[in-house]
Parts: structure tokens; sequence; C-alpha cells
């Protein structure tokens, strides 16, 4: 961590939790579980690294490598480390730089990593044995919603395409093979790619030709042609705009809004061999998602995540989106209340049921699982619900009551988890 990116952030926290109720609440936790008489002597700064650390609720590992790719959602395990919310619970967090999901997935699985910023359907498909090596998966939270976007390249715009429709109209008459681009095969942004595109009257498996693209990469491959759109998270729409090699047609939010995006992902494994260590980084970073959600906090987040070690992109390209602000580059400017958020309150990290199984019925949707899955089942052994209540509870932070919720996404269809077989046969365009 760099001396100057923490000052930064320690005057922000100052300035805008003067009494610190994340600390006020891991007091509390430190009490519940050791009993007040116990804390009584101690400094502030002893409870915020030997609390947790007590008894049988040690975390077996104290060092844990996390990796990440170069996208704005990263900030949690950026913040996590550099804020030093992971030693409030006796751990060190590294955050590990990635170059690709497919290295994140291979270092995940074979323990190089002990987890990671992850896209959720990377988890289910190594789950299921269709993302590579099949492995029993664990998320342990969700980190953020909204936030992705797909990008057109300029010159479909000089063709007349600006949205769904005028794009379908293009590919109907032109005839040429058309290239969109997405981040890995399983992922959250194959999904939201594939649901646009058939939402829109085009068979992403029939009309256009897809290909797998790491983030940082996708718009130097826009600018010699290498494809005509793509979907990938921030900030790499915006850096498309910005270096004038393409235009936003659409948001991740306006597919679905407030949809799962990236997880805190490992190994069932891992879990089991380190449940104490799994709930330690669960609390520092929710700690981090609440500070970020502070919207008085976001830009010195930006200047934090901006760095060569982290995102490596100019800060005004990160910005905007992540302080709500949307351009397009073809005309339209709108605040956007539907942003990246990573808190919400909580409703943002808890793992529903209903989100890890969506992932399943758009994999059974596009062929990738030849029959249908035990939805629910799956979804109860991945997500560990019960170790991220043991950890919000600590913080003081809600759980819902319910572990599934309630979605109409883009073409009006209503996901709620309760009929997924009929949900995934149900749609006009699939494999």
């Amino acid at each position: 961590m760099h001396t100057n990116d923490k000052k930064t952030l320690d005057k922000a926290a100052l300035a805008n939790e003067p009494e610190d109720s994340s600390r006020r609440n891991f007091f509390r936790a430190g009490a519940s579980a050791m009993g007040a008489a116990a804390l009584l002597g101690l400094v502030p700064e002893e409870i915020r690294t030997n609390a947790w650390a007590a008894g049988s609720d040690a975390p077996e590992l104290t060092e844990v490598k996390i990796g990440f790719i170069p996208l704005t959602d990263c900030a949690p395990i950026v913040v996590a480390a550099a804020m030093g919310f992971d030693k409030k619970y006796g751990i060190k967090i590294t955050p590990s730089k990635e170059a690709s999901w497919a290295a994140i997935r291979d270092k995940t699985v074979n323990g190089e990593l002990h987890a990671a910023h992850v896209l959720y359907g990377l988890i289910y498909g190594v789950q299921m044995g269709i993302g590579g090596q099949k492995k029993d998966m664990a998320v342990l939270m969700t980190l953020n919603h909204n936030g992705q976007g797909i990008t057109l390249a300029n010159q479909l715009k000089d063709k007349g395409v600006t949205s769904g429709a005028t794009l379908k109209r293009l590919l109907d008459n032109e005839n040429r093979d058309f290239t969109f681009a997405q981040t890995f095969p399983t992922g959250t942004h194959a999904m939201w790619l594939n649901y646009w595109l058939a939402a829109n009257g085009i068979d992403p498996v029939k009309d256009v030709k897809t290909i797998v693209v790491p983030p940082p990469q996708m718009v130097a491959n826009m600018r010699i042609g290498n494809m005509d759109g793509y979907c990938v998270g921030e900030p790499w729409n915006a850096r498309a705009i910005y270096d004038k090699v393409g235009f936003s047609v659409a948001t991740s939010q306006d597919i679905w809004t407030d949809h799962p995006e990236k997880v805190l992902g490992c190994t069932a494994e891992f879990v089991a061999k380190n449940p104490n260590t799994a709930r330690a980084m669960i609390m520092a970073i929710l700690e981090a998602c609440r500070y970020i959600d502070l919207a008085a906090n976001r830009k010195a987040v930006v200047k934090l995540i901006a760095g060569k070690a982290y995102v490596n992109a100019p800060e005004e390209v990160i910005e905007g989106r992540f302080m709500g602000d949307y351009d397009n580059g073809i005309g339209k400017k709108w605040k956007d209340p539907n942003y990246m958020k990573f808190f919400s309150d909580g409703k943002v990290n808890f793992p529903y049921l209903s989100d890890g199984m969506w992932f399943l019925t758009q994999h059974k949707r596009w062929g990738m699982l030849k029959t249908d899955p035990d939805y629910l089942g799956v979804a109860q052994k991945v997500n560990q619900i019960k170790l991220y209540s043991e950890a919000a509870g600590q913080l003081g932070v809600s759980v819902p009551k319910s572990s599934m919720r309630s979605s109409k996404l883009m073409d009006g269809v209503v996901w709620d988890g309760s009929n997924p077989k009929a949900y995934a046969a149900g749609f006009k365009i699939k494999a």
C-alpha cells in the first residue's frame, strides 16, 4: 500500500465517519464474543488487532492472498487491505493483480490464491465442470451490483446503430460476420451480453461470433478492429469513450437493475479448512463495502484504485460512472441512480440463492448445461449463507428474511427462483 493512498483514505474516513460506526459495531461484537469485562483496560488499537483473534474464533490463516482483475469493482479488496479493515479481524489481506479470469480460476482452484474478486458465473461454471476443471466452490458474499456495460465500436454508430433495435437491423442487412467479446464463457459479462442480444432478437449463438478478451485488453482490441462490440465491467466502457473508439449502447443495470455481479469466491475446501479465516475475510471486506458506498468517500477510493498497482487507468475515466455520472459517448448524459453499489445497508452483499440459480438457468439456456441441474441444491451448496450471516451479525448488518429475491429484467420476464427449470426453458431464443 502506498503511504499517500493510506493518508488520503484516512482523511476521508475521519471526515465522513467521525463516530466510526464500524468500530462501535466491532466493539459490540468483541464484547459479545469475549465478555465486556475482558475488554476493560484495553486501548482501541489493542481491541482492533486482538479481539477477533481471541479464543476458538482465531483465524486459521493470518495472511490471505486475494486475487483481483483491474476493474472498478475490485475496490472492496483493495480498500479492505489499504484501510486496515483486515487487521481488525486478525488477518492480513494481500491483493494480487491477475491478468485474466482464467488465471483467477486456475490460481483459486489450485490454492495459489486463497480467494478472489471473481465473476459470479465463473464460480458456478467451475462448480458444474463447464468452466474449467470441476471443483466444489464457495461464494462467501456478493461484492457489488450494477456497473457493467455493453460498448459498440464507433464504426457501427457511423452506420446508424445507436440501440439494440438498430443493431438488429444492421445485422439483418449486412452480410458479414459480427464479433462480440466477453470476459469468460460462463461469467457475468457473457450472460449480460447474451441476454441483451436475445432481448433484441439477436441469437448470440447463431447470429454473431463471440470471443473471450480480458477486461483491460478490450479497448485496445476494439481500436484495432478485433470486435464490433463487447461487454465488460467499468472503467473499460468509459475508457472506450475517453479514447474515442466506442460508445455505450447499454448498461448492465438496463438489463437487470441491481443485478448480482462480482463475488468473494474461493474453493469449498478452503472454507472447510479455514472457516474462521473465511469469516474474517467477509467481515473485513463487508466493512470495506460499507465504507465505499458512502458517496463522500468515493473520490478517495477512485484515487486509490486508479494507481498502477490496481486498475491503472486515469482517475477521470473511473470517477464519472463510479459516482453515477453517465455519458454514452453519443450525446446522452444522465445521473444513474442504479450505478455501481457495494453495500446498500447490506442488501448488496447477501449471497441470495436465487442469484446463483439465475446463472445456472442461463448456462442451461445457452446449452452449456445439457440437462437441468438441481438448481436449488447447487446454490445451497455453493452460497455460504450461514457463514455470511454470522459475519454480518458481528457487524450489526441485517440479513434478509428470505434467501430468494424477485426481479424483473429488461424483457419484462420476472425471475424469483421459484421455478428455475421452466424459466430456463421459457425463452424464445435459446440454444
